[in-house]
């Protein structure tokens, strides 16, 4: 059985770190003005520079995302962004546009190219063209099943395959939305999606435009467009079975406390799948951990649907619920005191239930226990306080420390 990569978003060095932490075999990362997320999830060439020095430090590798479809005006970007990913050392660039392959490979003609899903990929020929134009890496459209995934991988072996584990799915076709830029004149497909998909919407009939159909029966809106969040960490044995080498959790524009809690516990499932296939059983509290993170409840997908069976990943209920937040962030381990040191990221009051994520095990801690940097104990503290916790233990710069919420928020 072939041993996958874990592949984790970072959308900032943040979170980079934090995939780094918390068990990613490789990241990837936006590309400043050619990616398909916003500014605040994109490198500067200084900062990528910067995060895959630290990612080869621990043998983790960085692909970069520059997957616009780009106009004339982007073109002259592409080269020069390329030349310094080349210089830089990234591990390979994610496109879709055949002109920017056509740039990379005329640029850099020994840097690895990973198609994008945007280029909707769903057939064993498809990927033999994409091998012949020099792609080593096809993320697959979300649309195939798990049968139909293996069938490609047994095909085309010489050629890895890339695939979605879980996060939020868009129903469009592989993402190639142009809902956004419809409505708001912001491009999906240029890294300005306005998420219209999320928006309520009402069913109304032409001559009646006065008279709304709500189809729910509480009194709440439906989001009829709005798919369910992708969650595969009950069926990794299946997954694996299909002969895939990257198993994506997607969530570039999410929180640092997301990407701490999805890696931490995929990693544990996924070793545990490797390790023991058949014997595999997903256990309880890894489920608890996901739903530990803001989601719109979970789905397969297509994976483990036959292609003539509808989808019923459909979210008519809600959006986003959450149950816990992102406490602070540890700054500083002291041994000789048994301390650690704190940077909150909101409000924080003591009282609050209050764990620290370390890669291998959850701590809670004592809230009513938090001081300030001068010793003194403190009923509350609010963002960007720098606080102490009493721990027995090493903990890492970085490690995460996450509150939960005094009632469920639905975003």
């Amino acid at each position: 059985m072939k041993k996958p990569e874990l592949l984790v978003p970072a959308g900032n060095l943040e979170k980079l770190r934090t995939a780094l932490l918390y068990g990613a075999d490789a990241v990837y990362t936006g590309v400043e003005g050619l990616s398909l997320r916003a500014q605040q999830a994109e490198f500067t060439t200084a900062e990528l520079e910067e995060g895959v020095r630290a990612a080869h430090q621990q043998g983790v590798r960085v692909y970069a995302a520059v997957n616009i479809s780009a106009r004339n005006s982007d073109l002259e970007l592409v080269k020069q962004k390329t030349g310094e990913l080349a210089e830089i050392g990234v591990d390979g660039v994610i496109l879709s546009d055949p002109g920017v392959l056509a740039l990379v490979r005329r640029v850099a003609p020994a840097m690895p190219v990973h198609l994008s899903t945007q280029a909707n990929t769903t057939n064993t020929e498809a990927v033999r063209f994409w091998h012949t134009q020099g792609i080593s890496r096809i993320v697959l459209a979300r649309e195939l099943n798990l049968a139909e995934i293996a069938a490609i991988a047994r095909d085309v072996p010489e050629v890895e395959l890339e695939i979605f584990i879980h996060g939020a799915m868009c129903l469009a076709y592989s993402g190639r939305c142009l809902l956004s830029s419809y409505l708001t004149g912001r491009s999906g497909n240029r890294g300005e999606c306005t998420h219209p998909c999320r928006w309520e919407y009402v069913l109304t009939e032409r001559s009646r435009p006065d008279d709304p159909l709500i189809v729910t029966e509480d009194g709440r809106y439906s989001y009829l467009l709005s798919s369910k969040d992708l969650r595969m960490i009950e069926y990794l044995p299946e997954v694996l079975a299909a002969g895939v080498s990257s198993l994506k959790i997607e969530g570039r524009m999410k929180t640092v406390y997301y990407v701490a809690v999805v890696t931490r516990t995929y990693r544990w499932a996924l070793d545990a799948a490797l390790k023991d296939p058949e014997g595999y059983r997903c256990a309880p509290e890894w489920l608890a951990e996901l739903d530990k993170v803001s989601n719109r409840r979970y789905t397969t997908g297509f994976y483990r649907k036959h292609k003539t069976e509808k989808f019923t990943g459909l979210n008519t209920e809600e959006s986003y619920r959450r149950t816990y937040g992102l406490a602070g962030t540890v700054l500083q381990y002291r041994p000789e005191e048994g301390k650690i040191l704190v940077e909150l990221r909101n409000q924080l009051t003591a009282g609050d239930v209050t764990e620290l994520l370390l890669p291998e095990e959850t701590l809670t801690l004592d809230s009513t226990a938090m001081t300030d940097e001068d010793g003194h104990p403190l009923a509350a503290g609010h963002n960007s306080y720098r606080v102490y916790f009493p721990v027995d233990r090493p903990v890492p710069v970085g490690a995460v420390l996450r509150r939960r919420l005094t009632r469920t928020q639905i975003l």
